[in-house]
């Protein structure tokens, strides 16, 4: 297993090559990279090729590097060719898929605790059900911070098994999330997919912005803008913070971008959507890394019940969801963004807007899932409160 930091972000760019290779080369191509991507890194971490995961006792720096800075800067990059008009229209029909979605992981956990049994995780079982909600319904920000609330950090295998089984399971239903709307052929429903067989990071405009020229000097300005919008962010929340108001960083990071994406000599900048493309696809490189099975295999009959609990949250999650977006005759790909911003958190659904080449949903989908961060943490408390 490569181990150097050198070598592991080696592995991770190797990850987005072969996956654009079988994209573009292969009966793969309709897969589409964004799914690929993360097959490859899964294969990669359970082979033993790349780390599994960053944990305290073995932190691996370029996966915490990529969570902390590389997602951050794919979002504000991205959000800098976002058309506004396409946006606001996006945003309410976003905004009613979302709550259903959140309504759906709330039955899944009821459902899903009853399947195991009340006291199959011991005292912790109340814990995990609002963990699993509020991860669920806003994304796997919310994670350590309901883990370190109840002290879960300290009950190592519930811990590790936990993180474990999330992170797998959220990885297989991003695959499933992109695969749902190319797949629904519902008479009525018309989802705005783009062809796979093109590469997904980018419309004709795009290509045409981006592949044609690519100026130094505008990939220099858009490092800056990014670094020092990351570094802008982290001052205007903490200020924030400091007088009693408490406000996502992600929302501040897209508001910050939004804001620079309506200055024409900032939306003419070429290359803002091969970098941010590129870090997303690294992201999901590094999402399907997470997917250590191994580690699930290892904690036996309590990583058996994790896996059937996290799995009845979000089958329920998605069969609510999508049975909605059925009955109303919805857009498939905006019930998956919607699903994924639950699930993943916003920067997993900005990946599957960009994925099945739905730009118009990118800040919606960023905003919705930071309205789930904080959103989560209320039905998670409110989840434990009725269990206990």
């Amino acid at each position: 297993m490569v181990e150097d930091p050198r070598l592991v972000l080696a592995a991770l760019a190797l990850c987005v090559v072969v996956s654009e290779c079988l994209a573009r080369y292969t009966a793969l191509r309709h897969a589409g990279s964004s799914l690929l991507v993360i097959v490859v890194g899964a294969l990669g971490s359970n082979f033993g090729l790349i780390p599994a995961a960053s944990t305290a006792e073995n932190p691996v720096v370029v996966y915490d590097l990529v969570f902390g800075y590389g997602a951050p800067l794919a979002i504000f990059w991205l959000v800098l060719r976002v058309d506004l008009r396409r946006t606001l229209s996006a945003g309410l029909p976003l905004l009613l898929l979302f709550g259903i979605g959140a309504v759906g992981t709330v039955l899944g956990v009821v459902a899903g605790l009853a399947l195991v049994g009340e006291g199959a995780f011991g005292p912790s079982t109340a814990a995990l059900g609002g963990m699993f909600a509020a991860t669920y319904i806003g994304g796997s920000a919310n994670f350590n911070a309901w883990a370190l609330h109840y002290d879960v950090v300290h009950q190592g295998a519930i811990y590790v098994g936990t993180m474990a089984v999330d992170a797998g399971l959220t990885a297989v239903w991003m695959i499933a999330t992109i695969a749902i709307p190319r797949l629904w052929s519902r008479p009525g429903a018309s989802p705005k997919v783009d062809a796979p067989s093109e590469p997904e990071s980018a419309s004709d405009e795009d290509i045409d912005l981006d592949a044609a020229r690519v100026d130094p000097l505008d990939l220099a300005l858009l490092l800056t803008l990014g670094l020092g919008g990351l570094w802008l962010t982290d001052e205007v929340v903490a200020a924030l913070a400091g007088v009693g108001v408490e406000l996502p960083s992600m929302l501040v990071l897209t508001t910050l971008a939004l804001l620079l994406a309506q200055v024409p000599a900032v939306a003419r900048m070429s290359g803002a959507n091969l970098l941010g493309m590129l870090a997303v696809q690294v992201f999901l490189a590094t999402i399907g890394a997470y997917c250590d099975l191994a580690a699930v295999v290892e904690l036996g009959a309590l990583g058996g019940r994790l896996v059937v609990l996290a799995s009845v949250v979000i089958g329920v999650h998605g069969v609510v969801l999508f049975g909605a977006t059925f009955v109303m005759r919805g857009d498939p790909a905006l019930a998956a963004v919607a699903s994924q911003a639950n699930i993943g958190g916003g920067t997993t659904a900005l990946a599957l807007a960009r994925g099945i080449g739905r730009r118009d949903l990118v800040v919606p989908a960023i905003l919705v899932g930071s309205l789930g961060t904080a959103l989560g943490t209320f039905v998670g408390f409110a989840v434990v409160e009725i269990l206990l």
